[in-house]
């Protein structure tokens, strides 16, 4: 029995004498004390580089545009230093959309869907192409080759080939020409329909699924220089006067640093061996800065397109 109390007691005073020797390591060692003997790896910081967001508007096909853009987009994404993101939609006004919510770091638009966001929104010019030494291009009413129309008259009661309802070469012009002779397309043609890009209408035109198309000139330049087998199944009939060229451009709500440093990256391309090669593959010589007043008349041919669709429907 004695015994035993002593083996209590002596255990008691045990747990007792830990507690205070810990107690006391614990108010000897100062506050913010690290233990350099013990180390830990610090922790990796990894920064996400948001992409730069590129839309390119649906002018050709979106094969064609991955297949042309692609160097461009390598270009950019090494001179930038961070990921390239392709941004496409079927339409103009689904891009112009993007550019507006500033979904979007940069665009490549044509000349009406510049014009149209510029006034509803506030889209600003960035730079422009520049191809064969010019800042321009031109709307071609193209039919197949066997055909025997000359002029837009010519193609009554035929199939006529859009591209997309906001295009200036492949919408606003070839509707201005059909009501110079009297008519609305849908009186006009027998049948309209859409390609939403000028590549396609060429081809609808090329295998005579259309009668006839208007496109825009650069496409159809280079769709030729593509393949020289387009020279034999289709033929141009009509040439438009000249429209300010589609345009880069950027939304009002992208920073003011990057639009410079864009535009500067843009520009020096053509000093760049890798840049000139991957503006060959768009089609371009040099990317240049341009006037507003450069687009005034395809402003006052979209006015008038406008302004005789609001006659015609009252």
């Amino acid at each position: 029995m004695i015994k035993a109390l002593r083996f209590i007691l002596g255990l008691l005073l045990g747990i007792s004498l830990s507690a205070c020797a810990a107690k006391l390591n614990q108010t000897q060692i100062p506050a913010g004390y690290v233990d350099l003997s013990v180390l830990q790896p610090l922790p990796t910081l990894v920064r996400e580089v948001p992409p730069l967001r590129v839309a390119v508007a649906s002018v050709v096909s979106p094969k064609g545009t991955v297949q042309s853009y692609n160097d461009l987009l390598e270009y950019l994404s090494n001179r930038f230093n961070r990921p390239v993101e392709l941004v496409q939609r079927r339409t103009y006004a689904e891009t112009n959309q993007l550019i507006a919510e500033g979904q979007v770091d940069v665009a490549f638009v044509c000349t009406s869907a510049y014009l149209e966001g510029s006034q509803t929104f506030g889209m600003e010019l960035l730079v422009a192409p520049q191809v064969n030494g010019e800042t321009v291009y031109y709307s071609l009413l193209l039919v197949p080759a066997n055909s025997p129309a000359q002029s837009m008259a010519d193609l009554k009661n035929r199939v006529f080939a859009f591209t997309d309802p906001m295009s200036l070469s492949g919408r606003v012009y070839p509707t201005l020409l059909v009501r110079q002779l009297g008519y609305q397309p849908e009186a006009f043609f027998s049948r309209i329909f859409f390609t939403y890009n000028h590549d396609e209408a060429i081809r609808a035109v090329a295998s005579g699924l259309a009668d006839g198309a208007a496109v825009d000139s650069l496409v159809y330049e280079f769709a030729v220089q593509r393949d020289p087998d387009l020279m034999e199944k289709v033929r141009v009939i009509h040439r438009s006067p000249p429209f300010g060229i589609p345009p880069v451009v950027v939304s009002p709500l992208v920073d003011e640093n990057l639009k410079r440093e864009l535009q500067k990256v843009l520009m020096d391309m053509a000093l760049d061996p890798d840049g000139q090669q991957a503006l060959v593959e768009i089609g371009v010589e040099r990317f240049v800065r341009i006037k507003e007043s450069a687009y005034d008349g395809a402003r006052q041919l979209v006015e008038q397109y406008h302004q005789e669709d609001n006659d015609s429907s009252h």
